[in-house]
């Protein structure tokens, strides 16, 4: 929802800041007043092309702001936040935008610095406009298969064409991903075969070459430890170490056991000394029975299997050399040789689940072609229904010569895609006998605008729930009486629930709106400006009345004003 507008130094306007109201707003004037600045200054906040006329003489810019209110459309939401904005729904969202006299512009979204094509895109998702040259949204007809899906609620049936779209293209992807591994593995089956007969009688393991690093490393140590410990044998003496001790020993028995028969006591100080020399050799003896023994047993720890350091070598050499040829490392030779198994296995087993995976896409592409015929039905039925709704809004908007239709054609190359099958364009002849073609080819702005007003009011109630603002721009140029009471009505109806602004010159289309602006201009002190008076009750019945009589304004016509109103 637009909830206000600021302008400041455009053309004739000085400064001018406007609250908008829901429902219906109509803008009158006389001819000259400056409507069109109006309209000028909104379509520069929303992206319009700017340049340095728009600034008004004596200024340095241009400035025009547009103050919405962020409806709850997950769409635009997502479009804002793709353009690097952050809005929740019920937010204020502010579009800015300057000219400078020397033709630069500047754009702002929240007052933070945006690209001109940013503010285009949001101000295209808030705003419609309809008017005698530009007719958004309804003239590119990639529009019009959405405005006829949602006319025609066709939700359900577009959620079963996207599901039938996902599946058939994953089904496709499958059956191309077994067909583009085969083809590869066919290609290469003599190399593959030829790989993991080498892997086969290499028969790597896990973490082996972990494992045999670390045997080489103790390995390769090994001799230098048997060659430390015979210095520590050799060191200890040997055997010989054991024999003199054991002599020593006996020679101390001799000596204990002659002073014994000498006749000294067995306490006397020289026998507790000679037994004590005894038990300590014999420790010794002990001792140094134990430290070979020690010896021994470490060096027998290094006696490895004789050429076991060689084949640790050759091992780890030869997976190295595996690994290099086949570009991979050593750690995943195991792997690598599951995966040749596995695509040597794929060429004999690949053609069956190519098979298999053909059906699964037939089948997909079977449910998507029913699920794309129900959508197709439907979107003709609903054609139908659009197609009477419109033909009844042209007559009494002075277009019962025009002839609307939707047309279908097939998407190109037969794509099955999310949306359907077809292409959808509103297309219409403007007279009788004249062909059908585009929505621009009306040549007349009033009947392009009329037109326009045709369609939304077809449409209306059936959209998705987010209504756009919505601007006409004189609708109802060259018409009056009962056709601008067609107009009127149209556009007050079309404003329920929604937000409509729309130019006019007619009484009738003023009479029905919800609020009123009218739009002057004034000379004061040699220079010209515009302004935008908001009308209460009265000053509006003074406009509208104006309007019906002229520049003098009668009793006659304030009471058809009054009659107008209701």
């Amino acid at each position: 929802m637009l909830t206000a507008l600021s302008i400041r130094d455009i053309v004739l306007v000085d400064v001018l800041d406007l609250e908008v109201e829901d429902g219906l707003t109509v803008l009158t004037g006389e001819t000259g007043a400056g409507k069109s600045i109006i309209l000028d200054a909104l379509g520069l906040a929303l992206g319009a092309r700017g340049d340095a006329g728009l600034v008004r003489a004596g200024a340095k810019q241009a400035s025009a702001t547009a103050v919405f209110t962020a409806p709850d459309d997950p769409a635009l939401i997502e479009l804002i936040a793709e353009k690097g904005f952050d809005v929740a729904p019920g937010e204020e969202l502010i579009l800015r935008r300057t000219v400078a006299v020397d033709g630069r512009s500047r754009a702002f979204v929240n007052d933070q610095p945006a690209g001109v094509t940013a503010l285009r895109e949001i101000g295209q998702a808030l705003v419609e406009v309809h008017g005698q040259h530009e007719t958004v949204g309804l003239l590119d007809w990639k529009t019009h298969r959405a405005l006829l899906d949602n006319y025609g609620g066709l939700q359900p049936q577009l959620a079963g064409v996207a599901a039938a779209s996902d599946k058939l293209k994953e089904a496709d992807r499958k059956v191309a991903d077994l067909r583009a591994a085969a083809a590869d593995a066919a290609a290469h089956a003599e190399e593959l075969t030829q790989n993991l007969a080498d892997l086969d009688a290499l028969d790597p393991r896990a973490d082996e070459e972990t494992e045999l690093a670390g045997e080489r490393a103790l390995l390769g140590a090994a001799e230098k430890a048997m060659a430390d410990l015979s210095d520590a044998r050799a060191s200890l003496g040997g055997d010989k170490l054991s024999r003199n001790l054991s002599a020593a020993l006996r020679a101390v028995e001799h000596a204990r056991q002659r002073a014994a028969q000498s006749g000294a006591e067995a306490d006397h100080p020289l026998l507790i000394k000679l037994t004590a020399a005894a038990e300590a050799i014999d420790r010794t003896l002990v001792e140094a029975d134990e430290a070979l023994a020690c010896v021994d047993a470490a060096a027998n720890a290094f006696d490895f299997e004789p050429g076991r350091l060689d084949k640790a070598e050759e091992r780890l050499f030869a997976l190295r050399a595996a690994a290099r040829k086949l570009n991979t490392s050593v750690e995943l030779l195991p792997i690598l040789r599951e995966r040749f198994r596995d695509q040597l296995r794929l060429i004999e087993d690949g053609a069956d689940a190519i098979v298999a995976a053909e059906r699964e896409a037939g089948a997909a592409r079977e449910a998507y072609d029913l699920a794309a015929m129900l959508l197709s039905s439907a979107r003709e039925a609903a054609a139908d229904r659009l197609t009477s709704s419109v033909m009844g809004e042209l007559g009494p908007l002075k277009l019962e010569r025009a002839r609307f239709r939707v047309a279908f054609e097939p998407v190109a190359d037969g794509r099955r895609g999310p949306l359907g099958v077809e292409t959808v364009r509103f297309e219409i002849a403007t007279n009788a006998g004249a062909a059908f073609g585009p929505l621009d080819a009306i040549a007349s702005g009033g009947e392009l605008a009329r037109f326009a007003l045709a369609m939304k009011a077809a449409l209306a109630g059936r959209e998705d729930q987010r209504q756009p603002v919505m601007i006409f721009d004189e609708v109802d140029q060259g018409v009056g009486g009962a056709v601008a009471e067609a107009v009127g009505t149209r556009l007050q109806r079309l404003s329920r629930g929604a937000q409509v602004l729309v130019v006019t010159h007619s009484p009738q289309v003023a009479a029905r709106g919800h609020a009123h602006w009218k739009v002057r201009k004034s000379d004061a002190g040699g220079l010209t400006t515009t302004t935008v008076d908001a009308l209460d009750e009265t000053h509006r019945r003074e406009e509208i009345a104006r309007m019906l009589s002229g520049a003098t304004i009668t009793d006659e016509a304030r009471a058809a004003a009054r009659a107008l109103i209701g």
